[in-house]
């Protein structure tokens, strides 16, 4: 018999609920994700127990969704939800049933869920319960609805949107059939949350096939979450930097990233710290912020569209209408603020060179380029750079990645050499000032300023004795003014 190595305190609930001679199985995603070799988020457990029957078999429980079944059980201080099999009522708002009716059996409860892939049971007790095809349908590397296709996404429409995403995380494609009935119901997009619609977003831009945001385009999914997007692949770049539309730029900048942060089959959805030795280890939101950043790194181009007299395109100012269009995209989609202004942030700077126009990249202008941008970022704006030039003209990548590297070279020396590149690095703060007889207010801010001015260009001098005596000297040098 196929066997699922459960964890302990799974095996434990599952145990228990039988001793008291009831069923219980682990459901799923759990098994879903058991029988792919990947490791399971959470673990969902179902039986035919009663939600009060369930809190009488175990001492600490929580009523998390006790109307629908559901009894969370805790085990030091850990949370497994236990939910009674069940037969949902009719959907009236695309997203709830308006009643719910416990069911004893099993294949009803399962018969309910969306995909086959997730409607999969297991025990240690009864192996797998498969009674829809799931395990063909893994093998066959396919998401395909339980039952009829129409039925399901009429009874919650965020399953179509589940249905692009799981196929960008699996790698699957989607059957036929369930693929159609994605294109049929799109609309019904519309009346699901925008929290809803941008957790499974993020999951498919995180996943190792974000190129599957163009099945949401074609199945008329991002027309109604994102029509931003849908004109970024009408909008041909025609100049010698470029070889694909906007769109189509931008899907390959996502699937540059996403191959940065592969290793071993895992995207960075499950595991950050996989990473190869030279990508900076990042957490789940900096992942996020990045990602949507290189999403809508050139959301702003569009409207900026020109052509010169040679009938090449330009897109003059498209950093700074992206980031303003990035912010009330986001906003729609219910970000955090610090999210929004993060992604904000790196699509104002993402053309950003780092030489001027007479030398190359040197310290003194790096220092002054982190100063700007802010040292918290670079990493992040680094790996959008990355991403936007490797979806360039290959033509010109190799100078262009070349110079990137170097900037990013010597970003990383200062930064290891822990030069001074913004007011927190100064060997004086307004408190030293003050000791030295400077009065609070304005005045000391602005001298704070100009000894940073000073110090990036000569780091060297980032020294209490040298700045105090420079402070000292410049309050001679306004007074003297004044008089």
């Amino acid at each position: 018999m196929f066997q699922i190595i459960l964890p302990e305190k799974v095996k434990y609930i599952l145990t228990k609920i039988e001793e008291h001679g009831f069923e219980a199985f682990a459901v799923g995603g759990c098994v879903r994700d058991s029988l792919l070799g990947r490791t399971p988020e959470d673990w969902d457990i179902t039986t035919n127990a009663l939600p009060g029957q369930i809190k009488a078999i175990f001492p600490h429980t929580i009523d998390t969704g006790i109307e629908h079944g559901t009894v969370t059980v805790m085990l030091e201080h850990e949370g497994f939800e236990v939910t009674t099999y069940r037969i949902d009522g009719e959907y009236e708002d695309s997203r709830h049933p308006s009643h719910v009716e416990f069911t004893s059996q099993l294949t009803e409860d399962l018969r309910r869920r969306d995909f086959t892939i997730n409607a999969m049971a297991y025990s240690d007790t009864a192996g797998l319960v498969d009674v829809f095809g799931g395990q063909d349908d893994m093998n066959r590397r396919l998401i395909r609805c339980v039952g009829n296709p129409d039925e399901r996404f009429d009874e919650d429409a965020l399953r179509i949107m589940r249905a692009v995403r799981f196929s960008a995380q699996l790698d699957f494609a989607i059957e036929p059939d369930t693929l159609r009935a994605v294109a049929s119901h799109a609309g019904e997009l519309a009346r699901i949350s925008a929290e809803r619609i941008r957790v499974e977003l993020t999951k498919l831009l995180l996943s190792a096939h974000p190129e599957r945001l163009l099945t949401a385009y074609e199945t008329g999914l991002t027309a109604v979450f994102l029509p931003e997007f849908d004109v970024l692949l009408n909008t041909p770049q025609e100049n010698p930097h470029h070889i694909y539309d906007v769109g189509n730029h931008t899907i390959h900048a996502l699937m540059h990233c996403a191959s940065l942060f592969a290793h071993a089959g895992q995207s960075a959805e499950i595991s950050s710290d996989s990473a190869p030795d030279d990508v900076p280890i990042l957490n789940k939101k900096e992942q996020t912020a990045l990602r949507y950043a290189i999403l809508l790194h050139d959301i702003g181009k569009p409207s900026v569209k020109t052509y010169d007299k040679e009938g090449t395109a330009h897109f003059y100012r498209h950093q700074s209408i992206g980031a303003q269009m990035s912010k009330q995209i986001l906003r729609r989609l219910k970000f955090d603020n610090d999210t929004i202004h993060t992604v904000s942030h790196l699509i104002e700077y993402h053309d950003y060179r780092y030489s001027d126009s007479c030398s190359a990249t040197t310290e003194r202008i790096m220092r002054r380029t982190i100063n700007r941008i802010g040292k918290e970022y670079l990493d992040l704006l680094f790996l959008l750079q990355e991403a936007d030039l490797c979806a360039q003209n290959p033509e010109g990548m190799p100078d262009k990645l070349a110079q990137l590297a170097r900037a990013k070279e010597i970003a990383h020396e200062i930064l290891a050499r822990k030069q001074c590149v913004c007011l927190k690095d100064l060997a004086v703060n307004g408190s030293d000032l003050i000791r030295e007889g400077f009065l609070p207010g304005r005045e000391i801010g602005d001298i704070l300023q100009s000894l940073l001015e000073h110090v990036l260009e000569h780091p060297e001098d980032n020294q209490k004795e040298i700045l105090l005596a420079r402070a000292k000297k410049h309050l001679q040098s306004c007074n003297s003014l004044l008089k």
